[in-house]
């Protein structure tokens, strides 16, 4: 029976393409509209004042914007039931017109290209309440068990405007960021990048963080409760990486020998990918009342301080409770959703596939590689194969949940192809450092890998990304002698397999055609490492 598992920052079960009827607002949720073209994001200065008993905040921020080509109308998005009160541009208060969750600001100053200038977006309301975060998206109001307000926010999918004012759009991302969270005296805000200062504020605190590196816009999150902190020093590959820890008073001492994962977890990481993206910026694990989410810089943490996916192994193995998902999976993110980020969530497995993938490498480094094939091959029982794995473009859709684990089982065929795990190595860390702190599409992926491996894999991506199907392997044997081909591929699929025969390796070039030839014995075994059905007949 297949268990279909929630993982980590969206969830799998989403709408097909087929059966969805886009709106308008996907449209202009999803697109890169006239009113988002013209300007390209420089800066965020968001001041937002949270008040848990009212379920309230409240703020402005400020954006800096590079003018590219001459317009009139700029696209600001925020979700109902947040409102924007008012707009201003140098002082001068701008007129408003709302389509839905798009808000369409009319500028009076001339927009002269190559110049920077600045608007000013006030709001406020009650926003959305997450009923199951962070799935769903929106604020968490919780408390801890001592009646302290526990609240934190998550808004991957649903989008960042859920709660503040941006361009809500992930192929644009701001080279820089100041996050001011304002909350009541006897508690904490902790928020991405580091903390600059706290400011007395009356019953109220602020806490300034800046973020120095870019950032999207869902990574950006305030977590708010009464907090205790401790933390290291990580001796990464570019020096000293400050590694910092927020939970609540009763969980420190569970806190304090679970989170030594987090050391492991950036030493399996960094050898794979590079160095950690972010180290200006520090990185954090929060706790908070959810399971967890990939926050940039502030990984936030609910997985109970217990190994596995909530105590359980999500691929049947053993392996899956060697590690704590969430602070494996979710910090795993710096690198595929933080450092590499999707143009279009349609694109999400870039985020999901390689990053379920890391699961499986984490293992690699600690345990070894027979740990780590087992852990991804027991995960595809997780698979569906009930839509492909890419979405429709334009319009705020992902696609299949299978991103996740028929994503890490792709990328673990692709390593058993290349037979060179140097050379996989290199590709790893080379993506992390062609695509640092960039946005990207699915075909720039394909096309950098292709280059690197020296093999066209058009074929390989089209088969596993963009439809259903399994490449079925049908064969015949007759003692040493094998007949065999592919079904339910595409066009111009011919993945080699390996396989052991009598324990010796030997390899199969399978293609749509029947083929046969002799085996160097009569024992047929197929190597798991592959993601195929094989068929006897």
């Amino acid at each position: 029976m297949k268990h279909y598992f929630i993982l980590s920052a969206f969830i799998l079960g989403v709408c097909t393409a087929s059966a969805q009827n886009f709106t308008r607002q996907d449209t202009l949720r999803g697109s890169i509209t006239p009113e988002r073209a013209w300007w390209d994001l420089n800066y965020y200065d968001l001041n937002v004042k949270i008040e848990p008993e009212k379920k309230f905040i409240s703020g402005h921020n400020l954006v800096r914007y590079k003018v590219l080509n001459a317009a009139k109308v700029l696209q600001i998005d925020l979700q109902e039931p947040m409102q924007v009160t008012s707009v201003t541009q140098d002082n001068q208060a701008l007129e408003v017109t709302s389509d839905g969750n798009a808000h369409f600001i009319t500028l009076k100053k001339e927009q002269v290209p190559g110049e920077f200038n600045t608007i000013n977006i006030h709001f406020s309301g009650h926003p959305r309440e997450a009923v199951r975060a962070p799935w769903d998206g929106g604020f968490s109001w919780k408390e801890d068990t001592q009646g302290n307000p526990f609240v934190a926010t998550s808004c991957q999918g649903l989008g960042a405007s859920v709660w503040w004012p941006n361009k809500d759009h992930m192929y644009d991302e701001v080279d820089s960021m100041r996050i001011s969270a304002t909350v009541p005296k006897d508690l904490m805000d902790v928020s991405n990048g580091k903390l600059e200062s706290i400011e007395e504020n009356g019953d109220f605190k602020t806490y300034n963080w800046f973020v120095a590196n870019p950032i999207n816009n869902y990574g950006v999150n305030v977590n708010i409760g009464n907090y205790v902190h401790f933390g290291e020093k990580y001796d990464g590959e570019k020096g000293a990486l400050d590694v910092d820890y927020y939970v609540l008073p009763e969980n420190l001492e569970k806190a304090k020998a679970q989170f030594k994962q987090a050391p492991m977890m950036l030493k399996a990481f960094e050898h794979w990918f590079g160095p950690y993206p972010f180290y200006e910026d520090g990185f954090k694990l929060v706790e908070v009342p959810y399971l967890g989410m990939e926050h940039q810089s502030s990984v936030t943490y609910g997985n109970q301080y217990a190994n596995g996916y909530l105590g359980r192994d999500l691929s049947g193995s053993g392996w899956g409770l060697k590690f704590d998902f969430i602070i494996i999976h979710e910090a795993g993110h710096e690198w595929f959703a933080n450092n590499i980020t999707y143009k279009d969530i349609a694109d999400m497995w870039i985020h999901e596939g390689f990053t379920a993938y890391s699961e499986n490498l984490y293992l690699d480094y600690h345990y070894g590689p027979k740990a780590a094939s087992e852990y991804v091959v027991g995960t595809r029982t997780n698979i569906r194969n009930d839509q492909p794995i890419i979405g429709p473009y334009g319009v705020n859709q992902a696609g299949s949940g299978d991103m996740y684990y028929k994503g890490a089982n792709m990328l673990h065929t692709l390593r058993q192809l290349i037979e060179d795990d140097e050379l996989w190595r290199q590709i790893l860390r080379g993506l992390n450092s062609e695509f640092y702190h960039k946005t990207v599409t699915t075909q720039q992926i394909e096309d950098y890998i292709s280059k690197k491996t020296k093999k066209d894999l058009s074929a390989f991506f089209n088969q596993y990304l963009r439809t259903t199907m399994i490449p079925k392997f049908e064969y015949q044997q007759n003692g040493s002698s094998i007949t065999y081909r592919y079904v339910d591929i595409v066009e111009d699929f011919d993945m080699p397999i390996r396989v052991f025969v009598d324990g010796n390796e030997q390899w199969l070039f399978p293609n749509s055609e029947w083929k046969t030839e002799s085996l160097k014995g009569n024992e047929l075994i197929f190597d798991p490492n592959f993601y195929i059905e094989t068929q006897k007949i």
